[in-house]
């Protein structure tokens, strides 16, 4: 038996992870739940958004699933999501994003995974109130981290039979800090000859990606840039509630979805719990579970496949747990 950190978040968090849960049981894996709150009712119940019995669980473990916690805008604490990222040293942030069957999408053959890094950058957090008019936000890139990322873009190329990394950056502007992001992609890519690579300003990444996303299949890229293509990709197949989330490092992974908790339909039973299925799809594989892992995927694509008993996000008017019932039924 398997025993995994679960961090139910808040929102549509708890509705999403039971059914994840569910999931998983019906394909026949044993899993005992670690289960601890994080963010406001952590912050209330233990006087900390992130208790230290949290990370001494997830130390103890070295894998949790994670549903989404509400993040304030402009206020309140530290998100949790970066908090966790830098705690554990979370390295590699990986997105697969991939058309999926039955899916409204404005394309039919995109499959690109990402490859941010997830610890530094403007996410380091490193702000200072100069004056009344005046903050400064300090970007931090450096070789160690540069190297890392870029490392893990090309062996998960190779090892997957990927043909192609894409670089991106800015460094016409930053000449200095995207510049030594390139420098270090550069001396990995010169190591991994047998795979493609190839750089774009992000900029022009963002343009060539609405326009033909299927000229792209491994991107590794910066923490600020890796955000905002991450989401950018997942509109080209249909939202974020169909992608899956990964936070990776040398000892610990975080499967996570990479959507907001949505308050303003958490407890209506209409959530959409296929982007945590997603994620814990990549968990069960990290764990070994291949076969179960190749049960859901399947069930996930047959059920978007058949078009019913989906949740109204994805065009129907069935519950969360109809949905779950279904997935469950479809698993062989």
């Amino acid at each position: 038996m398997h025993r995994v950190t679960l961090i139910p978040g808040d929102g549509i968090g708890p509705e999403i992870t039971n059914a994840v849960k569910t999931v998983i049981d019906a394909a026949g894996v044993k899993i005992c739940w670690d289960e601890h709150q994080v963010g406001q009712n952590a912050l209330e119940k233990y006087g900390s958004p992130l208790p230290e019995h949290v990370i001494e669980s997830i130390k103890a473990n070295k894998v949790a699933l994670k549903g989404p916690v509400t993040t304030q805008i402009g206020r309140g604490f530290k998100s949790i999501n970066v908090t966790l990222r830098q705690t554990f040293d979370l390295y590699a942030n990986i997105r697969p994003v991939k058309t999926l069957p039955g899916v409204n999408s404005l394309f039919k053959d995109v499959d690109i995974v990402i490859f941010r890094e997830n610890t530094e950058d403007l996410y380091a957090g490193i702000e200072n109130v100069i004056d009344n008019d005046r903050v400064e936000a300090v970007k931090v890139i450096t070789r160690k981290a540069s190297r890392r990322i870029a490392e893990a873009a090309f062996e998960y190329a190779k090892l997957n039979g990927r043909k192609k990394v894409t670089a991106i950056h800015k460094a016409n502007i930053m000449k200095k800090a995207d510049g030594l992001f390139l420098e270090e992609a550069r001396k990995v890519a010169e190591e991994h000859k047998e795979v493609e690579y190839d750089e774009l300003i992000v900029d022009n990444a963002c343009m060539q990606l609405v326009q033909k996303p299927s000229k792209f299949d491994v991107i590794v890229t910066e923490n600020l840039y890796g955000d905002i293509i991450s989401d950018l990709c997942a509109g080209l197949v249909g939202g974020l509630g169909i992608v899956p989330g990964i936070n990776k490092g040398e000892e610990y992974t975080i499967f996570e979805a990479v959507h907001g908790s949505a308050p303003d339909i958490a407890g209506k039973n209409i959530a959409n719990p296929l982007a945590l299925t997603l994620s814990a799809v990549e968990m069960l594989k990290h764990l070994g579970e291949l076969e179960a892992a190749k049960s859901i995927q399947k069930a996930v694509e047959n059920l978007l496949r058949q078009g019913r008993c989906l949740t109204p996000d994805l065009g129907g008017c069935s519950t969360t747990h109809e949905m779950t019932k279904e997935l469950c039924n479809l698993i062989s």
